[in-house]
């Protein structure tokens, strides 16, 4: 079945609502309101506000532009090139460039009338007016997304918890048949969980701070943690007591995976856990040498695991 998205929806309302405030006010060029539109609904409020004024700024700037050569060098299509060598390095220097396409039509409108007049320069004006108006109007709505971040952090909470369980089983038992197919997956939703809080930041114009924003920037800061620590477990080849008490912890680390935070606890029992092996006996060969030594480290790994989430401030979420 064929999907029609938001924007395409205030497309597709917008441009004949925009025509029809021209043509009901008399406008010359009444169609090109609804060229307007179409070019300045976008996929969030910001970039709506931002791109309608760039094509406002614009579009004075050309009139002004055009007023001023066309009157001093005549009608010719000369003039016209020689306009759009000053106005488009103008539009730079503003930058304004996203408006050079929507000022190119009202400078050839006030090219064809061949004599620019105070009635063609307000009638250009409101026909910039209304197109940029009913775009802004129609972007006033948009969907919030935050039910489609609860999915993507309940997915990514989820898999964390089958990784951190996958890496308990195997420095329990060593059995090291797990596929490893969350992390591949993970990695794919926390871009997507940041690019839905990004746009959901450009959604509301008067706030910067975006509370799953924070979160899923936590979550891909413990990811790393989790890719480099699933490095470190593959090189343990022996089974013994330190290496099922981290199994223990990590196990239990992975039933208390949520927003809130624990994580206090967690490293309180993990300083209790470097105090005991330390006070281990020394290992007595080779092999168990470097399965001690990746199991410190890997101990240090889940510190810096815990240090990120304690940071985290749970907000709102």
């Amino acid at each position: 079945m064929l999907k029609i998205g938001y924007r395409t929806l205030k497309t597709a309302l917008g441009t004949p609502v925009a025509i029809f405030i021209a043509q009901l006010l008399s406008l010359e060029n009444y169609i090109s309101a609804g060229i307007l539109t179409i070019l300045c609904i976008k996929t969030t409020r910001k970039k709506s506000v931002l791109h309608a004024w760039y094509r406002f700024a614009a579009c004075m700037t050309a009139i002004v532009y055009s007023f001023i050569i066309f009157e001093l060098l005549g009608y010719h299509p000369i003039s016209i090139a020689l306009l759009l060598l000053i106005f488009i390095p103008t539009t730079v220097k503003l930058n304004v460039t996203e408006g050079i396409v929507t000022s190119s039509v009202i400078i050839l409108h006030l090219y064809g009338s061949q004599h620019i007049t105070l009635n063609l320069v307000i009638n250009e004006f409101v026909l910039i007016v209304v197109g940029l108006g009913t775009a802004l109007l129609f972007n006033l709505y948009m969907p919030s997304l935050e039910h489609d971040l609860r999915i993507v952090q309940q997915k990514v909470e989820e898999n964390f918890g089958k990784i951190l369980k996958e890496m308990a089983r195997f420095l329990a038992t060593g059995d090291d048949k797990w596929s490893g197919e969350e992390f591949p997956e993970t990695a794919e939703l926390l871009d997507r969980a940041k690019g839905l809080a990004y746009r959901d930041i450009e959604n509301h114009l008067l706030r910067d701070h975006h509370p799953y924003y924070h979160y899923f920037q936590m979550r891909t800061k413990q990811f790393e943690i989790l890719e480099r620590m699933l490095a470190l477990i593959s090189r343990i080849t022996t089974v013994n007591k330190q290496s099922k008490e981290m199994a223990t912890f990590i196990e239990n680390l992975a039933d208390g995976i949520h927003p809130g935070n624990t994580a206090i606890l967690y490293l309180n029992k993990l300083k209790e856990m470097r105090e005991a092996f330390r006070s281990n006996e020394l290992p007595q060969t080779r092999e168990e040498f470097e399965s001690r030594a990746n199991l410190f480290t890997l101990l240090n790994e889940m510190e810096q695991y815990l240090i990120i989430k304690r940071t985290f401030k749970k907000s709102d979420i």
